[in-house]
């Protein structure tokens, strides 16, 4: 084991698995974690599971693996719609497991935090539940209904089986609210951005960085952010003051459709790679050569169908800029979603070579109707 292999490990035994990896990816990335959400069993176990590798695949950090549950008076219309759908399938507690433990052998660098109403939990039986999920190769848990106050044995149970324990706060919370949340979590404290039910909002909620500030104020090492983003602007801007990025209707919609499965899926694939585009330029100081860069070389694949490089691609750019003009065209309903993806895969690869937005767009639509 490396000596940073081993301070890692050291991290995740001082402060739990979830904070260990914040701090990693804040220290050696210089970035927050993307959280993506998605219901267990969702549209059905089996492409639940599809579902979760690809967000596995395409960019998140930590999953959010939701448990059904019949009165989600805290979820917004889409997730709930979601959870009905995964609860007539058949789907139930007993599930959980294997899916994590699947999960986890998929894509082990990710971690599995499961998002759960209190209820199912008890009714599991709460020694049991901790237990199985340890062995599952499960983070810990999101008890968005669970006061700290009133969570001695969930306490108790997530200390015996080394679980994260991750407990909400909102922007109405009392400084005692707030210190308890604080002191009970480990992991993470998860803020609510906006009052109310989850769902995707036009903006980010104003209250959403000082909610953060106070928490942290309050004693949080980690405070991750959710109930409100949806795009890779919000992430982006919201990632420079968090640790991390909570993201959940955004990626439930693109499965409530009635287009093909694999079409869905594609669609999951491309929202959740821009959220992780967002997150990745947070807080990333944007780097611009001094001199120009040198053409890009086209390969012969490329030459046969006849893209072109723009003229203009010779001189160095501003990949940020760009990355926000991506944004605002999504935002707009003006770019469709092969073109973001064929957009963000050409930045990642020439960084600091597209001049414009336009230059790049005008080759990603090129390559797009070519394909």
């Amino acid at each position: 084991m490396t000596a940073m292999e081993n301070g890692y490990e050291n991290a995740v035994l001082a402060e739990g698995r979830t904070a260990a990896l914040l701090s990693r990816l804040r220290e050696q990335e210089g970035r927050p974690a993307l959280v993506g959400y998605l219901p267990l069993g969702f549209p059905d176990l089996e492409r639940s599971m599809e579902a979760l590798y690809t967000l596995a695949d395409s960019g998140v950090d930590i999953i959010e693996l939701g448990i059904p549950y019949t009165a989600p008076v805290m979820d917004g219309i889409v997730i709930q719609q979601a959870s009905q759908i995964a609860l007539e399938a058949g789907t139930r507690v007993g599930h959980l497991f294997d899916a994590v433990r699947l999960l986890r052998g998929h894509a082990p660098q990710v971690e599995v935090l499961v998002m759960t109403y209190w209820d199912p939990v008890v009714s599991y039986g709460v020694d049991a539940f901790a237990r199985e999920l340890s062995a599952a190769g499960g983070a810990g848990l999101i008890t968005p209904d669970l006061d700290p106050g009133q969570a001695g044995q969930w306490v108790a149970a997530s200390d015996q089986h080394g679980l994260d324990r991750v407990f909400l706060v909102a922007p109405s919370a009392r400084p005692e609210q707030l210190a308890a949340a604080t002191s009970t979590s480990r992991g993470f404290v998860y803020a609510a951005s906006t009052m109310g039910v989850t769902g995707t909002r036009a903006t980010v909620g104003e209250r959403a960085e000082k909610l953060v500030t106070d928490t942290r104020a309050a004693g949080a090492t980690h405070v991750c952010v959710g109930l409100g983003v949806s795009n890779g602007g919000q992430a982006a801007e919201v990632g420079r003051w968090a640790d991390g990025v909570i993201v959940g209707s955004v990626l439930v919609r693109p499965l409530l459709g009635d287009d093909p499965w694999a079409d869905q899926l594609k669609s999951l694939a491309t929202i959740t790679r821009e959220l992780a585009s967002g997150v990745r330029r947070a807080r990333r100081p944007q780097v611009v050569p001094d001199h120009p860069a040198p053409m890009l070389e086209m390969s012969a694949d490329s030459t046969a169908r006849g893209s072109k490089m723009p003229s203009t691609m010779s001189m160095p750019g501003d990949d940020e800029e760009i990355r926000n003009d991506v944004d605002d065209a999504i935002r707009a309903g003006t770019i469709s979603d092969e073109e973001v993806a064929t957009v963000h895969k050409l930045l990642d690869e020439n960084p600091g070579r597209f001049r414009s937005f336009k230059d790049i767009y005008e080759m990603a639509r090129s390559a797009t109707i070519s394909d």
